[in-house]
């Protein structure tokens, strides 16, 4: 059996019980349990929107009506009941494990983008499209009421929409053959349309392709037979993929999917790439088809909003259940009992070499000579790091980041008391600083920065780093995972120590990130490029600097909000920072207040701060002009 996390996408996965044997119910609360829209997920037109791999397939798979009747009809299977409680937590099913949604998956990549080719005005090419997805919709989700063999086609009818009875002729009456068989007829007629090698003229084209063919507005509810009772469903057509229409394509059928009077759900799954600049930058932009965001229609982002702490705590809590359900099909375990993915990845680094922690204390010996600093204000430094060291949030301080800590308080103490004006009781060149100088995380993480660059010492490892570096993102996470387990199943067979030491953590992190920069092909992907290495340049110097002003360093490039107006006009960069916003490389964090300022925060991801060995944590940036980003932008060789 292959790597299951080097396999990734879920969709690849045909049996029902094996799909729910990986999957994690955390998408399900995380996105749409918690989301405050939740009473209104299956009543209003709405925009599940991500970055490639945050999971916009699997959900829609888990949803589909076919798994929820397969979980509900096992709930004795305990893979099955955290999924079954997610589905309830997000209003599939009711709190008594009952269906609530008729939901089927219509997946937009194939054939769809073609009618947009054809001669016809665009209003005709996109009724067409929007015919053929309702009679795919129709048929799936019959497909999917009756999957389980439970129930016929005859166990399944339809519930008008108050008013709409003239409409029941043109999509096939009210029962499960009737609507199948015209949705069937209009399959037929539209998809031999767009198949054809030469269209037929607007005239000829056939009466089936032709004649109003409308579901979506008709049908209210889905009334099945459940356990000897009728029970009636709200009906859902999750349309995957939508981003590969033709982007005029896909602007007019949002402008006909968000009808708000609709009361068959419509769930619009996309990735950012999708959408405009403006609205994936969040400049000021103009809604389409005057429609406004919250009142006629619902965003729902697939990485957690706000709070970049929390969203990372939610985040770790699902990569986790993940990793879990991942681990026990990876075959070389299967004779085993399956670890812990944590367990794997201990947080322990190794201390330096004896060699090295001489050329460290060295260097320290050297700093307090050429700054000309005193025994007494160095054994005071030392003192602080001591009791640091002895503080119960205090990890992981060695001999060696012991010594890195006192170096980069030495220069800080340097640079503080060329601003202090010793006292009469001060000897001249070891004043009192007037802001004291403090042992704190912030110069811990400073000092394991400093030595990971200067003796190479492990800065990213354990599980918390992995999730932190995979930026809310399942498929990244997966892939950095499958590459560390695929670590431990070669000391499993070299009859190794299954937990990988820091520094083989370390190791296939970064060439992990490296690979995925380099694969990057999306549009625009070589000036991204270009600003990706500008900002870890910057960042990188602004973090090596010996005093550590910035503790950890920096990860991000910032520009005053007040300046922003500048990125908005550009067109050229607009679209730039839009794809690398939507393909991961980089974050933007608008109104981020610092210094009595608003800033705009470019930050790099994950995979661009493991390539170069910078901080994950949000806070340290580098102050720079718009001009940075677009001379950025041509920094990179084609």
């Amino acid at each position: 059996m292959a790597n299951p996390f080097l396999r990734r996408a879920t969709e690849y996965i045909r049996d029902p019980e094996a799909f729910l044997s990986v999957v994690s119910p955390s998408p399900l609360t995380t996105f749409l349990a918690n989301s405050p829209h939740k009473n209104e997920l299956f009543s209003h037109p709405i925009r599940i929107i991500g970055s490639p791999g945050t999971g916009k397939t699997m959900l829609a798979t888990l949803a589909e009506f076919r798994m929820v009747e397969t979980i509900l009809r096992d709930l004795g299977n305990a893979t099955n009941k955290p999924l079954a409680k997610a589905l309830s937590d997000a209003g599939f099913v009711t709190d008594q494990m009952v269906p609530r949604v008729a939901a089927v998956r219509v997946p937009m990549e194939s054939e769809y983008r073609d009618f947009w080719e054809l001669p016809y005005e665009p209003a005709v090419k996109t009724k067409l499209a929007f015919w053929l997805l309702q009679a795919r919709a129709m048929l799936g989700m019959i497909r999917g009421l009756s999957a389980s063999g439970v129930r016929g086609i005859e166990g399944i009818r339809f519930v008008p929409r108050a008013s709409y009875e003239a409409h029941l002729d043109q999509i096939g009456g009210l029962t499960a053959e009737g609507v199948k068989a015209r949705a069937l007829e209009v399959q037929r007629a539209i998809y031999n349309v767009g198949a054809s090698l030469r269209p037929p003229e607007l005239e000829k084209l056939p009466q089936d392709a032709t004649s109003p063919y409308a579901p979506f507005d008709a049908i209210e509810a889905v009334e099945i037979e459940w356990n000897g009772d009728w029970i009636q469903l709200h009906p859902l057509a999750m349309l995957d993929d939508m981003h590969e229409l033709h982007h005029e394509q896909l602007d007019a059928l949002f402008g006909t999917l968000s009808h708000r009077e609709m009361r068959f759900g419509r769930w619009m799954m996309m990735r950012l790439d999708a959408l405009s600049p403006g609205a994936v930058l969040r400049t000021n932009f103009q809604p389409t088809h005057n429609r406004a965001k919250d009142r006629d229609f619902i965003d729902v982002p697939m990485q957690v909003d706000g709070d970049k702490g929390v969203a990372r705590r939610k985040f770790r809590k699902m990569a986790q259940d993940i990793a879990n359900k991942y681990l026990p099909r990876v075959e070389t375990f299967s004779n085993r009992e399956t670890p812990v993915l944590a367990n794997l990845l201990p947080k322990t680094a190794p201390d330096l070499s004896a060699a090295k922690l001489r050329d460290l204390r060295e260097s320290v010996d050297k700093v307090q000579s050429d700054l000309e600093i005193s025994d007494k204000r160095r054994t005071e430094i030392e003192k602080l790091v001591a009791d640091y060291a002895e503080t119960k949030d205090a990890f992981d301080v060695g001999d060696d980041v012991f010594a890195a800590m006192c170096r980069i308080l030495l220069c800080r103490y340097d640079k503080r008391r060329q601003n202090t004006t010793p006292s009469l009781f001060d000897d001249e060149n070891d004043p009192e600083p007037a802001t004291p100088l403090k042992a704190d995380p912030d110069i811990w993480n400073g000092a394991r920065v400093q030595l990971h660059h200067e003796f190479g010492r492990p800065l990213h490892y354990g599980i918390d780093a992995l999730c932190d570096a995979s930026n809310e993102n399942a498929e990244v996470f997966l892939r950095y995972t499958g590459n560390l387990v695929a670590e431990v199943e070669t000391r499993l067979i070299r009859r190794k120590s299954l937990a990988l030491p820091a520094a083989t953590q370390q190791e296939v992190l970064r060439r992990t990130a490296q690979t995925i920069m380099k694969d990057w092909a999306f549009p625009l992907a070589t000036p991204v490029h270009g600003i990706v290495a500008a900002m870890s340049e910057v960042c990188l110097v602004e973090t090596l600097l010996p005093n550590a002003p910035l503790g950890p360093g920096a990860n991000a490039v910032a520009i005053l909000e007040e300046e922003f107006s500048e990125i908005a006009s550009d067109d050229e960069l607009l679209m730039v920072l839009k794809q690398a916003v939507a393909h991961g490389a980089i974050t933007i964090e608008r109104n981020y207040g610092q210094g009595g300022k608003l800033w705009c925060l470019m930050e790099l991801t994950g995979t661009a701060c493991l390539a170069t060995g910078l901080r994950l944590s949000r806070g340290g940036f580098v102050k720079r002009k718009v001009g940075f980003f677009r001379d950025a932008m041509g920094s990179r060789d084609a």
